[in-house]
């Protein structure tokens, strides 16, 4: 009778002791469980809200130069905590200030045309550069403000412009300026119009140069995920020579071979972590 009191007794507490070990273990998954969620959640609202963390960026966008415009991508990879290395492909037109259109006064012309205009000057530019944060976003309705300095090579394209004019004979013909063609070309009152953007691209010449940029960048894109970001700053350019924008009129040159300008752009794009 003892032995079964015994029995019964080591029974009830190995009874007790696996509900208890049970009960703990169900506990400890539990609260592993809510860790690894509020983990989760944790990294969620600091890649959504607070700290950018992510590890590369891509966005596209368009800059309004002083001198011109240029459209970009830019693809970047993050270094530090605060600093990001990017590299910029940009393609833009550079005129120049003395750059003035007119109108023919011809009724049936709709181009109107920039007396003087020699050549059109567009720049494609490849180069790299760095972000660095100065200022983070406290949370989703914050800025990120960065401090960005870029430098890299140019390729200078000088594409003739074209004017429609009545030559001679009375004959209204496409043509750009040389020394041949200078007092036609000069002579508004046998200008009608301007020849057409599609003129001139078999006649490309390209000419070298570096370029390299300062400017402060402001990102308020609610979420760290999405690129929206307003830049300013200034960027200069130098080419191997001159670039003849205009024809030298009297002996006065208005080309310049190192172009300054002031800037403001727009971009917008993605980030994400690499896999």
């Amino acid at each position: 009778m003892k032995k079964i009191y015994l029995i019964l007794f080591l029974a009830t507490i190995s009874g007790g002791l696996f509900a208890q070990t049970t009960t703990r273990q169900q506990s400890t998954k539990k609260s592993d469980k809510e860790q690894r969620k509020l983990k989760k959640i944790s990294i969620f609202r600091e890649q959504e809200e607070g700290e950018n963390v992510f590890q590369r960026d891509f966005s596209a966008g368009a800059r309004l130069n002083t001198d011109g415009w240029s459209g970009f991508a830019e693809l970047g990879y993050r270094k530090t905590r605060k600093k990001v290395n990017y590299f910029q492909f940009e393609f833009g037109e550079k005129k120049s200030n003395k750059e003035v259109k007119v109108n023919s006064g011809y009724a049936f012309t709709q181009r109107p045309y920039i007396y003087g205009k020699q050549n059109n000057f567009y720049q494609a530019k490849l180069g790299v550069g760095q972000r660095y944060l100065i200022g983070g976003k406290a949370n989703k309705n914050g800025v990120e403000v960065d401090a960005v300095y870029y430098g890299g090579v140019s390729l200078g394209l000088v594409k003739p412009y074209y004017l429609n004019v009545q030559n001679e004979t009375g004959e209204n013909v496409d043509i750009k300026y040389t020394p041949e063609t200078a007092d036609l070309f000069l002579h508004k009152e046998q200008i009608n119009g301007a020849g057409g953007f599609g003129k001139g691209w078999n006649n490309l010449s390209v000419v070298p140069g570096l370029h390299a940029k300062l400017g402060m960048r402001f990102d308020w894109a609610h979420f760290n995920e999405v690129v929206s970001a307003l830049e300013v700053g200034v960027n200069g350019e130098y080419y191997t020579k001159k670039i003849p924008i205009m024809v030298v009129v009297d002996g006065v040159d208005p080309n310049k071979q190192f172009f300054f300008n002031a800037y403001v752009s727009i971009q917008f794009g993605k980030r994400w972590n690499k896999r």
